[in-house]
């Protein structure tokens, strides 16, 4: 084949386009600016870099995360790949060890020799058929270069945040204990309770403590699926009680009995020296965080070897400017894919760029588009991303809403669900049957 294709950016969704038109037999073209520019969420040379172990969620087939990941499976994902490569210890979540999975998709892509990789910013949409997957934190001119195509500029934003990690050697087991909600899979997580008085103190020093400086931001801003954990605080006396720090299905050893609050910790790598706290995505300055988490009586000596960050994620209006396919519908050879779209969490943004890579493969071997369908879960993440009937666009995480309805009844959501499941791995490996015929 003679055509090239260019992706920009390296992070979940650029690395998985270029793999799906590589093994394709497409020649592919990666820019991506590391290691000469970093962004505020960039940490490491690597491609395709995580925020915290657990950031691809479920592995449950009958939930939309995990069906979402079965279907990248059987569609030959690299980004599940490395994952499956990589995996720690989570219940029935697919962590991974970051740094090694991370490092896998790097060395996966950079020896493909179909992929080359070219280092450096990127200020203007390069010619011929190219994919922008440059992710949420987008560098000022090249995002200049894409409004210039937008109509109205049209980008939109919201505010997404990473919660600390700390190392294993500093938590206090002694007011700590090994569980997993419900005694469902492996006790893999660390859960720190709080007595009440213990949490009355704690949400209260962390409702009141300050936080870092950031131009323009309001809490109607912050994202619902990422709020940061003070501003959950400042919701009321409960709220973190039936959020993040929900004490329901852990019965403490020490008691035999529900503590008032918990604050779990997962693992973060695969050696257990790292762990993260669950749900503690927050803006806080890092002095705050330091004093304010460390009321948590089994974090008082801890070591926080990565505070939490929160930064602006900017996303296009991609119902008004995108086909379900990807394709910018005003210029076609230019795609998106990857959470400047508009789809969000990290398998989400993978999938997209898996979607856009083997489709734009197809349409240059001169093949027809697969017609994935809303029956299966990376059908509607396409078909929500382009449903031009949305008029308030938000970012949305795959789920069984997005889906097409079951056109029979089932008792029971949990029922319903399931049924959706397998009626989406039924529809995909049909389609993949036909494809081998081809």
């Amino acid at each position: 084949m003679d055509k090239t294709v260019t992706v920009v950016g390296a992070g979940l969704a650029g690395c998985e386009a270029c793999w799906q038109l590589a093994e394709n037999d497409i020649r592919v073209k990666l820019l991506e600016m590391k290691p000469e520019m970093m962004s505020p969420a960039h940490h490491s040379e690597h491609f395709a870099e995580l925020v915290c172990s657990n950031s691809l969620r479920s592995d449950n087939v009958f939930n939309a995360v995990g069906l979402l990941k079965e279907e990248m499976r059987m569609l030959g994902s690299l980004i599940i790949r490395c994952a499956d490569r990589n995996k720690v210890a989570a219940g029935s979540a697919l962590a991974v060890d970051r740094t090694g999975f991370s490092s896998d998709v790097t060395q996966c892509i950079r020896s493909h020799p179909l992929i080359e990789v070219i280092t450096g910013e990127v200020t203007r949409i390069p010619d011929g058929i190219v994919i922008i997957a440059t992710g949420p934190l987008t560098s000022d001119l090249l995002c200049d270069s894409i409004a210039g195509l937008l109509p109205d500029n049209k980008f939109l934003y919201f505010f997404d945040a990473a919660a600390p990690i700390v190392a294993y050697d500093g938590i206090d087991m002694s007011n700590a204990f090994y569980a997993s909600r419900y005694g469902k899979g492996t006790p893999d997580y660390i859960n720190c309770p709080l007595s009440k008085d213990e949490y009355r103190l704690f949400r209260k020093e962390l409702a009141d403590a300050s936080e870092a400086l950031l131009s323009g931001f309001e809490d109607a801003s912050v994202f619902e699926g990422c709020m940061p954990v003070e501003v959950m605080a400042r919701r009321g006396e409960d709220t973190l009680r039936y959020g993040p720090l929900k004490p329901v299905g852990l019965i403490d050893p020490r008691t035999g009995r529900a503590p008032y609050a918990v604050v779990q910790l997962r693992r973060d790598n695969q050696k257990g020296t790292l762990y993260n706290l669950v749900g503690f995505q927050t803006h806080l300055t890092f002095k705050e965080q330091k004093r304010v988490f460390s009321l948590i009586p089994a974090l008082k000596d801890a070591e926080f070897i990565r505070y939490g960050v929160m930064h602006r994620n900017t996303y296009i209006d991609s119902p008004r400017l995108l086909d379900r396919h990807y394709k910018l519908k005003a210029i076609p050879r230019i795609r998106f894919a990857g959470q400047i779209t508009g789809v969000e969490g990290y398998v989400e943004s993978a999938a997209s760029g898996l979607l856009c890579g083997l489709q734009t493969a197809r349409e240059i071997r001169g093949e027809e588009p697969y017609r994935l369908s809303s029956d299966t879960a990376i059908g509607a993440l396409a078909g929500y991303i382009s449903n031009t009937t949305i008029q308030d666009f938000q970012p949305m995480n795959v789920n069984f809403g997005i889906m097409e309805p079951l056109t029979f009844r089932v008792k029971g959501k949990r029922g319903k669900n399931e049924a959706i499941a397998k009626r989406s791995l039924t529809v995909l490996g049909d389609l993949l049957k036909t494809r081998r015929k081809e």
